[in-house]
């Protein structure tokens, strides 16, 4: 089952953007794109890079260190999206002025 935990308040994330938080273990990466937030596992399942920081575009965000590319709302890796590489994807909604993302409690 999955809980929904606070990272940051509407207006933290700049459009085009991620930022990555600590949820119960683990770092996942928050974007805001074209007004809708999403979230992926923050950490690159190439070499751990942190997604957060890499370039966001059309949808996609650029590894920073190998410009593997993720889809920000599912987290297929689109460079072979039949692979079974990719991140995992959480649940994120607004409650009020605060952005909560669904993290599986393990």
């Amino acid at each position: 089952m999955a809980e929904f935990y606070t990272v940051a308040r509407v207006g933290e994330i700049p459009e085009g953007e991620g930022r990555s938080f600590p949820i119960e273990g683990r770092m996942v990466a928050v974007f805001l794109l074209d007004g809708e937030y999403s979230a992926i596992d923050d950490i690159c399942s190439h070499m751990g890079a942190s997604l957060a920081s890499g370039n966001v575009e059309n949808g996609a965000v650029y590894c920073p260190w190998h410009a593997w590319r993720f889809c920000v709302k599912e987290g297929t890796w689109l460079d072979n999206p039949k692979s079974a590489i990719g991140q995992k994807c959480f649940e994120v909604r607004v409650v009020g002025e605060e952005i909560q993302v669904a993290v599986p409690v393990e």
